[in-house]
């Protein structure tokens, strides 16, 4: 491993942004300053450089349905779009249910050396809502953030009895908000347009009941409880009036939702299908400001990969899911144009408090690890490949701002643009 030095960027650090070189050596920072040296230089140009990405909430299909994706792929797409740490989803095949499914999930991430690939535990086992996983197994083998994503764990007693056990470990419940019964062969957010459309629509109220309810539950255990995907208005005074309340609840926002609303689907593109669903503009604007005010607490992709021959078929029959590593700092750099500070704060800091990651997330400043991003936020460019397997994009052939030029995760630069 090689000195590196990261030249002329703006660095942020604890104090805040500054004009500085950084020297990596190690594996670590090891001096913020002018004029350093190394056998290897990065020229930054003025971009921003600062901790690197972390993404809450990933979809990385391995194992069981690699033909989507898989954990050298997704972590290729992660480092691309500056990440250096991801948390992947439990829904695999089988569901990351016990201690040896997670160890196989950290083990592969390993070998690929890309990103830090952090699994999730399912809650309950195989997903299925009706009996706790290996929870217990689970914690052992390093998870801290559970959640049956792609699924709500419905049976309140269960999650209950959950809350209490992971409350007990010092674990995360993370939620997937969907009441069924308010979903059921509904694709899109209900409201003026799936009435145009002549679709079936999802209300808000299949989120916000279940975050509600869920609310009261971790009030009642005390569980540190995380709302994923955040698409309301509704679920923001929700999210927004529990945190004024003292409870420790944090909550996510994918860049879809923070860019996109329900009028997309006029173009009946499966690109735009997803859940929750693009919501109103109404909405749009509430997760944005919540974001700023940080009643959101992280910006989380919800990458989720299909092939091309899954999602190329008629709207109604399409697979729910987007991508969105590659993408996501430039569409929150291009819909929300935060200043260098917040981003960051968004899309490292927060994030890697609320997984528990102590080696990401950190301002940089000697003795930290070499995490970091190198991202230029004025300059404009338009995706047309993704180093992802697969390509299901809104925001394929659009034209973004702000861009990621460089990668280093744990001292290695894992990612240039050409």
């Amino acid at each position: 491993m090689c000195e590196l030095v990261l030249q002329g960027g703006i660095v942020l650090g604890p104090d805040g942004p500054a004009v500085a070189d950084v020297l990596i050596r190690e594996g670590r920072v090891v001096e913020v300053g002018g004029q350093l040296r190394a056998e290897k230089v990065i020229d930054c140009g003025g971009a921003l450089v600062g901790p690197g990405f972390v993404d809450l909430h990933v979809h990385f299909r391995e194992p069981g349905q690699e033909w989507k994706e898989d954990i050298e792929s997704g972590s290729r797409s992660a480092s691309a779009g500056g990440f250096t740490a991801v948390v992947a989803m439990a829904n695999t095949e089988p569901a990351t249910d016990a201690g040896h499914l997670a160890r196989y999930v950290q083990e592969r991430g390993r070998e690929v050396g890309l990103v830090d690939v952090i699994p999730a535990g399912a809650i309950t086992l195989g997903r299925n809502g009706e009996h706790l996983a290996h929870l217990d197994e689970l914690w052992k083998a390093g998870v801290r953030l559970f959640s049956d994503d792609g699924s709500t764990v419905q049976d309140a007693g269960l999650l209950r009895h959950a809350m209490e056990y992971i409350s007990d470990l010092g674990g995360t419940v993370a939620q997937h908000a969907e009441d069924p019964g308010l979903t059921r062969n509904a694709h899109m957010h209900e409201g003026a347009v799936s009435s145009r459309l002549g679709m079936q629509g999802i209300p808000s109220l299949a989120e916000e009941t279940i975050v509600a309810r869920d609310l009261a539950l971790a009030e009642l255990t005390g569980v540190r409880y995380h709302v994923q995907h955040v698409s309301t208005a509704g679920t923001v005074e929700l999210v927004r009036t529990a945190k004024r309340r003292g409870l420790p609840v944090t909550a996510e926002a994918t860049p879809h939702h923070l860019a996109l609303d329900h009028t997309e689907i006029e173009r009946m593109d499966s690109a735009y299908k997803m859940y929750p669903p693009l919501r109103s503009p109404e909405d749009v604007v509430a997760v944005v400001e919540a974001l700023r005010d940080g009643t959101i607490d992280a910006v989380a992709t919800d990458h989720a990969p299909h092939a091309a021959a899954e999602k190329d078929v008629p709207f109604e029959e399409a697979p729910r899911g987007v991508i969105g590593l590659e993408t996501a700092a430039a569409v929150v750099q291009t819909f929300v144009a935060p200043d260098p500070v917040s981003l960051f704060e968004r899309m490292s800091v927060a994030p890697a408090e609320v997984a528990g990651l102590g080696e990401h997330g950190r301002w940089l400043e000697p003795g930290v690890p070499a995490n970091v991003v190198v991202f230029a936020p004025d300059v404009e460019w338009t995706p047309r490949r993704f180093a992802s397997r697969s390509e299901n994009s809104p925001f394929l052939g659009r034209t973004l701002t702000g861009r990621v030029m460089a990668t280093v995760h744990n001292g290695d630069v894992t990612y240039r643009s050409k």
